[in-house]
């Protein structure tokens, strides 16, 4: 009898598994993406490093600049101070000077004159720097630029308005150097009603008006 032959085709030793095999391109295209999504957060992260780094330096150059600008505007400062007592005497000076004088013709009017030039010229450099004199009658009280040194009543003003100037302050941009010594308007009191006195009653009225008066002894 002849031998049956088996026709299934042999695996050759050492081929791989068919699964095997196509595992292999799906693990290659995970490492592939796990790579692209890392880099891309590596981006990202970089990314917002740099506009915080350029936002930090936008914001140093701005308050770099604004330093400058205050170093350059209050840089007078502290001479400014000093110049104040200056002004003060010269504005005595004239204040004490009595209008018969400054009517008179003579040397004394000539020296009144150089005064009040020697005044306007000091404001003039004084504002010229950036120091400018507070001068506030008719405005309205402002804590940051004025001192009240004492209330006034008046009707011809809005209460809290400054009325009276005691003495002049000075400010250099919005820093004040000498708040200007100032008296307030106040409300005037309203006045007291005055007072009506009801007369006391007459003791020989008759306890009854509507009684007819008694007829006299004559009749």
């Amino acid at each position: 009898m002849a031998e049956e032959t088996d026709n299934t085709p042999e695996t050759p030793a050492g081929a791989p598994a068919e699964p095997a095999a196509e595992a292999a391109p799906k693990a290659g295209e995970a490492s592939v993406d796990a790579r692209i999504d890392a880099l891309l957060a590596e981006v990202g992260a970089l990314k917002d490093q740099l506009l915080r780094g350029a936002a930090d330096m936008e914001n140093l150059r701005r308050r770099t600049a604004r330093e400058i600008a205050d170093a350059k505007q209050y840089a007078v400062t502290g001479f400014s101070r000093e110049l104040l007592s200056v002004s003060d005497n010269l504005r005595r000076a004239l204040d004490a000077v009595p209008a018969e004088a400054r009517a008179a013709e003579g040397p004394a009017k000539t020296l009144l004159e150089g005064v009040e030039m020697t005044e306007r010229e000091l404001l003039r450099v004084m504002e010229k720097h950036g120091i400018r004199r507070l001068d506030p009658v008719g405005q309205k009280f402002d804590p940051h630029f004025h001192q009240a040194i004492f209330e006034a009543e008046t009707a011809d003003a809005a209460p809290g308005t400054v009325t009276q100037l005691v003495q002049a302050g000075y400010a250099i941009g919005d820093r004040v150097l000498r708040p200007a010594m100032v008296a307030i308007a106040k409300a005037p009191k309203p006045p007291e009603p005055a007072s009506v006195e009801t007369p006391a009653p007459d003791a020989e009225a008759p306890a009854n008006a509507n009684e007819p008066a008694e007829a006299s002894s004559g009749s």
